[in-house]
């Protein structure tokens, strides 16, 4: 038997585990930057799909927000086709800027996804594959533990998130690079992923300082143990938004007489609720009457708790997106902006 480098073998394996549902014609697409972990991703797609009859493609979003960056999508899409793709696809994008928009990297990431899912609808791909990796959950984790987050947040990258899926959440960004160097792949390297100045991108900071300085105080393994932690919190985070969801249907009462837009929440149904499930549920039902996900913070799901558990004839709450809350008649009243 010949020899197989280990990262590949890990590569290889990660792959067809995580895809091990999907059926002879299943259609995956990669989402390729050009990188060593987009890259190495499609290189074992395009060894492990024609084995698996998947049909193969590519999909490169140019963010333009470099000087070179066609050229960056152009020399990428000529790696893929001699890595055997029979279809890659170039798409630019505009992102957005300013006020609102959540800062560059959270900017470039709506337009890249915006991209990603119109490309799916186009060729009727099934799944698209991403290159995270372990490294980029431990970041992940450490930038949720910096703003004050929960569980969900804490759990970092999701290996799968609807139609996307991440199977290298396993592998080191080293393996990444190794397996690009074994297959004679020429990398990009992103010049603001090394921006460590104070005006670099945050995560870019966290990578080659934060870490590297807990390593040297800590000894070795940190983003190992960061990401064994996301594993860990990942799966207690599914159970209590399982948990959730089936304890706001329950809470949830409907009438003939609720207006439309408006959900009524059971008072006494609610207070009996664990505090982490009842927090879920408010936020979920926050959600589901229009506020906005981005804007809904725990001081405004802390004076939604209030209405039910320190309430003392106080008025309404408001949340973002213009939704009213209030007590009446023994629920509790969800009510989105009257057009």
């Amino acid at each position: 038997m010949a020899y197989l480098p280990p990262a590949l073998a890990q590569a290889r394996t990660a792959l067809t585990s995580m895809m091990a549902d999907a059926p002879p014609g299943t259609r995956v697409a990669v989402a390729c930057s050009g990188g060593a972990d987009s890259l190495a991703v499609a290189a074992t797609l395009a060894h492990v799909g024609p084995r698996r009859g998947w049909q193969i493609s590519a999909f490169i979003v140019d963010h333009d927000l470099h000087p070179d960056s066609a050229q960056v999508s152009v020399v990428a899409a000529r790696q893929l086709i001699d890595l055997g793709f029979p279809h890659v696809t170039i798409t630019r994008v505009t992102v957005a800027h300013g006020p609102g928009h959540g800062g560059p990297e959270a900017a470039a990431r709506t337009a890249r996804y915006a991209a990603l899912d119109r490309l799916r609808t186009q060729h009727g791909v099934d799944v698209i594959l991403l290159g995270h990796t372990r490294d980029d959950q431990a970041e992940s984790v450490l930038l949720g533990l910096a703003r004050g987050s929960g569980a969900r947040s804490l759990s970092g990258i999701r290996p799968r998130t609807g139609h996307y899926v991440r199977p290298f959440l396993s592998l080191t960004r080293a393996a990444t690079e190794e397996i690009c160097s074994l297959h004679e792949v020429n990398v990009w390297h992103d010049p603001t992923n090394t921006d460590i100045t104070p005006q670099g991108p945050l995560r870019s900071q966290v990578r080659g300082v934060v870490i590297p300085l807990m390593e040297n105080v800590l000894g070795p393994g940190v983003a190992d143990a960061l990401a064994r932690t996301a594993d860990l919190l990942h799966a207690d985070a599914e159970a209590l938004e399982q948990w959730a969801r089936t304890a706001q249907a329950d809470v949830t009462i409907t009438t003939t007489n609720t207006a439309e837009g408006q959900v009524h929440l059971d008072l006494t149904a609610l207070a009996a609720l664990p505090t982490a499930i009842r927090h879920r549920v408010l936020r979920a039902t926050a959600l589901a009457v229009g506020a906005p996900a981005s804007a809904v913070s725990l001081r405004h799901i802390h004076a939604l708790d209030h209405l039910i558990t320190q309430w003392h004839g106080q008025g309404p709450t408001y949340l973002p997106g213009a939704i009213s809350v209030r007590r009446q008649s023994g629920t509790l009243v969800f009510e989105p902006p009257t057009v």
